[in-house]
This record gives C-alpha cells, sequence and structure tokens, in this order.
C-alpha cells in the first residue's frame, strides 16, 4: 500500500467497516504520512460530510496530518467547529483523540466543553485530550476537569483521567484535591 490515489485509500479506508480495522487504519497512515494539500484538502471535505463514517475518517487523517506539519493552524479550527457543532458521539470521540495528538493548547476550551458530554465515549475521548492539550504550566481549568473526570462514574474514563493527573503533575501521584501524595 502506498501507490495508490488519495480517493483509492479515501474508498480502501471506508470500506472497512471496523473503525479499529487493519486495512482501515492502514490506509489512513499512508494518507498521514503523505502531508500534502491534496490529502488535506480531502480530509477537510470528509469532516463536512452527510454521514458520520465520512467525517470520522477526516477527523482521523487530520489527527495526524496536522502535527508537525503545515496543516496544523489549518487543522485546528476545523476540529474545533466540529467539536462545538456535532452530535454524532464517534465523531466527538475522534475529534478529541486528535486534540490529543495535535497536543496544541488552543484546543483546550472545545476539550474542557466535552468533559461533561452524556456519552462515556466523549469524556473518555476528552480525559485522553486533556493531558496532551493543558499547556506549560498546566493550564487550572484543564487541570481542574481532568480532576472531575477522574471521578467519573465510568471506570475508563475515570482511569485515563488519573492517569492524565500523574502525568500533568510530572509523574507525581496527585489526589482528587489537587494535593501531591508520596508514591
Amino acid at each position: 500500500m502506498g501507490g495508490e490515489s488519495v480517493d483509492e485509500l479515501i474508498q480502501m479506508a471506508l470500506n472497512d467497516r471496523d473503525p479499529d480495522g487493519a486495512v482501515r487504519w492502514q490506509a489512513i497512515s499512508v494518507l498521514q504520512g503523505r502531508g500534502d494539500l491534496e490529502t488535506f484538502t480531502v480530509a477537510r471535505r470528509l469532516c463536512a460530510s452527510a454521514t458520520a463514517p465520512e467525517r470520522v475518517l477526516g477527523v482521523d487523517i487530520l489527527g495526524e496530518l496536522g502535527r508537525d506539519r503545515p496543516f496544523a493552524d489549518r487543522t485546528l479550527p476545523i476540529l474545533r467547529y466540529l467539536a462545538a457543532s456535532e452530535t454524532d458521539s464517534q465523531v466527538l470521540y475522534a475529534v478529541l483523540i486528535a486534540f490529543g495528538h495535535l497536543r496544541d493548547p488552543r484546543a483546550l476550551p472545545s476539550v474542557i466543553e466535552l468533559c461533561t458530554h452524556d456519552k462515556a465515549t466523549v469524556r473518555y475521548g476528552a480525559a485522553y485530550a486533556l493531558p496532551n492539550v493543558l499547556g506549560k504550566p498546566p493550564d487550572p481549568a484543564g487541570l481542574a476537569a481532568l480532576r472531575r473526570l477522574a471521578d467519573d462514574p465510568d471506570e475508563d474514563v475515570a482511569d485515563w483521567a488519573s492517569l492524565g493527573l500523574t502525568l500533568a503533575s510530572g509523574g507525581k501521584i496527585e489526589d482528587l484535591g489537587g494535593q501531591v501524595l508520596d508514591p
């Protein structure tokens, strides 16, 4: 895989109905590796699609295409728009994972906003993204959101947020009140 056109790679990814499918992610990886304007333009168009699977694919491509590439500043507004307007939880999850990959503190307000979403999948994505977009030093509002997620009723969300708190505190274990504990 790699000699195919952008459109052929998009079709390959869309034909693999498994969101974690090997063919899908291999095609996405090749697209991300291209890092060119054509790929960015197609991914941006997919983000505006009428179908959720196409929007997810567009976001998944942009999540790595924008990092350390000339498209970071063009990718973030697309993702922030989706974070504010999207209703599909799988698309929102993909947006949050993309924010985490991009590691851009400008995404923090969008991530904080989604921390209270009713779907655990979305809150899990927020718990993943937050430690990556907190900034240096970590933003207090972002840390507070991460602490709330560490107390989430969903065990996976709470576990990921707790790990995020540990990472945000420089590897020190932090309790929910913000106190650093001796490991």
